[in-house]
Parts: structure tokens; C-alpha cells; sequence
């Protein structure tokens, strides 16, 4: 059964974009079958993809408004990693698809597209830093949330406006909506504010938090310039590592909590890149 997992958060800068793109190219790396959603208008999951936007046949905007199928539209970034690109025009969507008697139709646009894609193990939809209309269709379209966050103050304070939007989508339009855990990225355990936060992270949310954490690394933030996921750039990175983990947690976790999960076979474990902050 395909697993759509949103992947939001209101706060942006908290490593949402690259947390898709590299989770999704690690579960590709494990065979699995992986389709990105790219619901930010910034486009920047397809450009850290690869991807020539100018040689583009369609994009989510087009599926979106029914003109094109998901089907027609994807483009294959490697083995087993497929993404729906996206454009800038996106931002369009807001003014055309918010508000207005269609609203609520509106809101399932992307779960009618998505209903005929069985052929995927893993959907990831790297939604906008806002609670917009593109996030609203995610959420709904969605089996699970994945809710990338810095370990500081102000993604603690972000936090709450999203759960209650959360709440609110499984009220209205999707009860079977669920927090697939939250990742503590650009992680660096020599910070006492990142452990003080983290610590109250474990204490808040407990298994829904995931044990493995994202290292800042330099490897990591380089990769989206070369248009590649950090695996196909650097294999050995502590980014490209803790993604695997991550990875290897979910796949693990698969009608479990997160932190049940087990990393796969000769991968390191969660923590292991937690106390390391930085590589070159």
C-alpha cells in the first residue's frame, strides 16, 4: 500500500526541502519505489533534483487544475526516484484555488490526482512554509505528517499553529490523518539551547519523535547546487548517513511509532552523526 507522507512546516528554513529529497532518494536507494511531490512554489525540491524546469512537459500546477495527470507530468531523477516538479508560477494556485464556493472541492485536488498513483511504495509532498491552500491539499491528500524542526525556540513556538491545522483537516476532510514523527534537523549536540530543546521535544511528543536527528554538514547543503540528493554526491557524508537511518527508520516503523524503527543493515544508527556537527 503506497504511504503519502506530507512533509510541513509552517517556520520556513528548517531543512523541509531537503528532507524530502534526501529521504526520498534513500528510500530509493533501499528499492523502494518513491514518487516527490514538489507543492512549493519556490520549486527549489526540483531544482536540488536536477531537474531543467525549462524543458518541463507539465507541472503540480497543471495537475492541479486537471489539464494534465500526474502520469504525464512526473520525471524520473534515478533508479526508483520519480518527482512531479514544480514551477514559480505555482504561487498562482493560491489566488485561483483559495477561498470562493469551490474552496472545499478545492482542498482534494491533489487526492483525486494521486488516487489512481498505486504503483508507488512512498509519496512525499514537500509542501510550502506556509498553511495555505498548496498545504491544506497535502494534508488531505496525506496519510501521515513529517514535521522537519530546528532545535531552537522559535520552531517550538511554530509548532502549535500547525498541530491545530492538523487537527482541524482530520475533523473536516481526512480522520485517518496522523503525525508519521518529528525530525530534529541541523542538529548540533555541542549547542546546549539544541539539547535543552531537544530533551523537551522528547519529553512533549515522546515515540512520535524520531530518534534519528540530521547533522548540519557541509556535504549536505552543498548537494542541492550540484542538483543532486547528498547520496549521489557524497555516499559517505554524515548527511548522506543520517538520511539512510532515517530511511531505514521509517521502513522499520511501517505501522509502528518512529522510534520503534530499525535502521537498515550496515547503515549507522540514528544518532550516530548526532554529536557530530559539521564535516568537510
Amino acid at each position: 500500500m503506497t504511504r503519502i507522507i506530507a512533509v510541513t512546516n509552517q517556520k520556513g528554513g528548517v531543512g523541509k526541502t531537503t528532507t524530502t529529497v534526501n529521504l526520498g532518494a534513500s528510500l530509493a536507494r533501499m528499492r523502494r519505489l518513491v514518487l516527490l511531490i514538489d507543492l512549493d512554489p519556490q520549486a527549489n525540491a526540483t531544482v536540488g533534483c536536477g531537474v531543467d524546469r525549462e524543458a518541463l512537459a507539465g507541472t503540480v500546477y497543471q495537475v492541479l487544475l486537471g489539464q494534465v495527470t500526474v502520469r504525464e507530468t512526473v520525471v524520473t531523477v534515478s533508479s526508483g526516484l520519480d518527482l512531479l516538479p514544480a514551477e514559480h508560477d505555482l504561487a498562482g494556485a493560491q489566488a485561483e484555488l483559495g477561498g470562493g464556493s469551490e474552496q472545499e472541492n478545492d482542498n482534494h485536488r491533489l487526492r483525486r490526482a494521486l488516487a489512481t498513483e498505486t504503483g508507488y511504495d512512498y509519496i512525499l509532498i514537500d509542501c510550502p512554509p506556509a498553511l495555505n491552500v498548496l498545504t491544506i491539499n497535502a494534508l488531505v491528500a496525506a496519510n501521515s505528517v513529517l514535521i522537519p524542526l530546528q532545535c531552537e525556540y522559535y520552531a517550538l513556538e511554530g509548532l502549535t499553529g500547525l498541530l491545530e491545522t492538523i487537527s482541524r483537516v482530520r475533523q473536516s476532510a481526512n480522520p485517518g490523518l496522523v503525525i508519521e514523527g518529528l525530525l530534529r534537523t541541523m542538529y548540533d549536540g555541542r549547542n546546549s539551547l539544541t539539547r535543552e530543546v531537544s530533551d523537551q521535544l522528547s519529553q512533549h511528543f515522546g515515540d512520535k519523535l524520531f530518534r534519528t536527528v540530521i547533522p548540519r554538514n557541509i556535504r549536505l547543503a552543498e548537494a542541492p547546487s550540484y542538483g543532486k540528493p547528498v547520496i549521489d554526491y557524497d555516499e559517505k557524508c554524515l548527511g548522506t548517513l543520517a538520511h539512510l537511518a532515517l530511511a531505514g527508520e521509517m521502513v522499520g516503523s511501517a505501522g509502528a511509532s518512529p522510534g520503534t524503527g530499525k535502521a537498515p543493515a550496515g547503515s549507522p544508527g540514528p544518532e550516530a552523526a548526532a554529536g557530530q556537527s559539521i564535516d568537510i
